[in-house]
């Protein structure tokens, strides 16, 4: 894709990057760099700052990324969004079910998926933790495939795959971003 195209296309393709779902608010987007199949950027909305790489190349209505605060850049969390096409009526979370993310043909971190929904919002999010955040962000920076699990239900399981072609140059924005925002 042309510098070009990608200069035109990126409000568009960053639209779904931009809400926190915490939050439910519209954050502005400063900062924005591609990496391949990924883009690191600076989220902010008045006083609350937050760095985020992200993958949204795999899929036309889903969201990866990875994401941290200045003051807390060594506890990232992964999120995925999920459009759904509706505005969700209330804020809840829906569901804690088990996740397993695979990098490559790596070991599995296993860890937890939060369903969330935000009222007045279109997305439906799901809130990832992973015990050893550190050896998966190793993982994923020298990995190819990102393959992630979620247990629905008994024997229910959704399957999705991600790219990490450009991972390691969008994380390692990210941080620095969130240094550069914390000092």
């Amino acid at each position: 894709m042309s510098p070009t195209v990608l200069r035109r296309l990126l409000p568009t393709l960053l639209a779904l990057a931009v809400t926190v779902p915490a939050q439910a608010g519209r954050y502005n987007i400063d900062a924005v760099e591609h990496h391949a199949d990924w883009h690191s950027l600076r989220l902010t909305l008045g006083e609350e700052r937050h760095v985020r790489a992200l993958e949204q190349r795999s899929y036309s209505d889903t969201v990866f990324s990875v994401n941290a605060s200045p003051g807390a850049c060594d506890r990232p969390w992964w999120e995925m969004r999920v459009e759904l096409d509706e505005v969700q009526a209330e804020s809840a979370t829906v569901n804690r079910v088990p996740a397993d993310l695979l990098v490559d043909e790596d070991r599995v971190h296993t860890g937890q998926a939060a369903f969330i929904t935000e009222r007045g919002n279109s997305g439906f999010y799901v809130r990832f933790s992973f015990p050893d955040s550190e050896a998966l962000l190793a993982d994923m920076r020298t990995g190819e495939i990102l393959r992630l699990r979620i247990h629905r239900a008994e024997g229910d399981y959704w399957f999705l795959v991600f790219s990490l072609e450009g991972a390691e140059a969008a994380l390692a924005r990210m941080q620095r971003l969130c240094g550069d925002a914390a000092g």
